[in-house]
């Protein structure tokens, strides 16, 4: 086997191992990871898991990074064709409805589930989420200067409490779909997002799919069919729509 060979397969087990963890992770949370599990999900041995992290943690802090990747392709992408300030917030926040509402990851929201895991945590975990949180509410924020700039929003709106508020619908919403599978949240959702951006309710033009109907290559919850051996295309992010914008690495 050539070198150029072993490593692309490298990289591509190693990208299996976290496409399954990020969707393991989002119904059974990040310490709900074992080297065990993963090792008999995706076929390998423990040792040859192991060897492309090191650690559990290791292994933790990168399904994170590729979270914030496909957060930022489902929720970023469809937004940045659209002009900057309001009419980028609400595609965003219609984004943002539509990848909780389909089901992107098996168990709702990771980043969701894992604050509640690590917000009274110190560590490198934690760390990387209040980072990703953080870089998120920056370009929130930076649409929401945009807006008023351009004379969409008044002047003298607060950015970080409409920030703050925002994210308080998302996470409810992802509340509500979780914990009680009601249908009618997402339209809840949509009108008080459009409401807080002074205008109507977000359209919905991304279309509601029924939760689970279009899970990620990879992403079956444990048990499902398909939830082992990481198939064909599994992590390779195969099938998600193209744009021309091209999407940020991370939520930054």
């Amino acid at each position: 086997m050539s070198p150029r060979r072993s490593a692309a397969e490298a990289r591509h087990t190693r990208e299996r191992i976290v496409e399954r963890s990020v969707a393991l992770a989002s119904v059974e949370g990040l310490d709900g990871l074992t080297i065990g599990r993963l090792a008999a999900d995706l076929g390998l041995s423990k040792s040859g898991l192991l060897g492309h992290f090191g650690t559990k943690q290791a292994l933790q802090l990168a399904a994170l990074e590729r979270a914030a990747v496909i957060f930022s392709e489902e929720v970023w992408r469809p937004a940045a064709g659209a002009a900057p300030g309001l009419a980028r917030l609400r595609a965003v926040c219609e984004a943002w409805v539509s990848y909780l509402e389909r089901g992107v990851f098996p168990g709702g929201c990771l980043f969701v589930s894992a604050t509640f895991e690590y917000d009274g945590r110190g560590g490198p975990v934690r760390e990387l989420l209040r980072r990703q949180f953080r870089a998120w509410e920056r370009r929130l924020t930076a649409e929401v200067h945009a807006a008023v700039a351009r004379g969409e929003l008044p002047v003298g709106t607060a950015a970080a409490q409409l920030v703050f508020e925002l994210n308080g619908v998302m996470m409810s919403l992802n509340h509500a779909l979780q914990l009680h599978a009601d249908p009618a949240a997402p339209g809840r959702a949509r009108r008080a997002a459009g409401r807080l951006l002074g205008g109507e309710p977000l359209p919905g033009t991304r279309g509601r799919v029924p939760r689970g109907r279009t899970p990620r290559p990879g992403a079956h919850p444990a048990g499902a069919p398909g939830a082992g051996g990481g198939g064909a295309g599994a992590g390779d992010g195969a099938g998600r729509p193209q744009s021309a914008a091209r999407p940020p690495s991370k939520l930054a």
